[in-house]
């Protein structure tokens, strides 16, 4: 591990929800990953947490249906002390092209908001966007959306490994300045090679940090 730095050590899946009063207990912050079906989220939630097959992943498109909450073990070494505290990662169905009926999409636009309108836990979404393709409209309203929610925003641009590091690098700054977002505020991340692992989470725990949001354990 490197020195000073936060690491997942320990991943396991809770609880599926739909309801509040679903939503594990005990409390812990909570850091939700969300995006559009098919962008790669459940190989990116394995890859953060160095462990295969946490989250399911599937060829089919829209397959996640409720809110799943996985339990996340973090810890940093320093010069003093080993530092150790536990959040949740929830993970969140896909927006777009969801392969289900109307009246379960409305279903589950419905539990969807009342989770990022109301949890009192919620100190981070990690909106995912698929670095290879052009700002869709459903990307722009979901990060619409998060902002009016009040609610603090990572991007994350999956995939990156599909493209030269030029062409990447290029891809980055252009979602930056699409959205207005600070250097700090956007990732992109490789899967098959995940340089960016530890520095993507220690944003993470940064924000945890700042919000004064996690138990630090010596």
């Amino acid at each position: 591990m490197t020195k000073e730095h936060w690491d997942i050590i320990r991943a396991e899946f809770i609880t599926s929800a739909v309801r509040a009063d679903q939503y594990p207990k005990p409390y812990l912050p909570e850091v939700a990953f969300i995006g559009r079906s098919n962008v790669g989220k459940s190989s990116l939630i394995n890859s953060v947490c160095r462990r295969n097959g946490l989250a399911r992943v599937s060829s089919t498109p829209g397959k996640t249906q409720t809110l799943n909450f996985y339990r996340l073990d973090a810890k940093r070494k320093t010069e003093e002390a080993e530092d150790r505290t536990q959040f949740y990662l929830v993970d969140l169905p896909g927006y777009g092209f969801a392969r289900t009926n109307q009246k379960n999409k409305e279903q589950w636009s419905g539990f969807i908001r009342n989770y990022l309108e109301d949890a009192p836990n919620l100190a981070l979404v990690c909106q995912l966007i698929d670095i290879r393709h052009k700002l869709m409209d459903s990307d722009i309203e979901a990060y619409n959306w998060l902002m009016e929610c009040g609610l603090k925003v990572h991007v994350v641009l999956t995939k990156a490994d599909k493209l030269s590091k030029n062409a990447a690098m290029s891809q980055l700054s252009f979602f930056r300045k699409s959205l207005g977002i600070a250097p700090e505020q956007i990732t992109a991340y490789s899967v098959p090679q995940p340089v960016m692992r530890l520095e993507f989470i220690n944003q993470i725990m940064n924000v945890l940090e700042d919000r004064s949001e996690i138990n630090v354990e010596i």
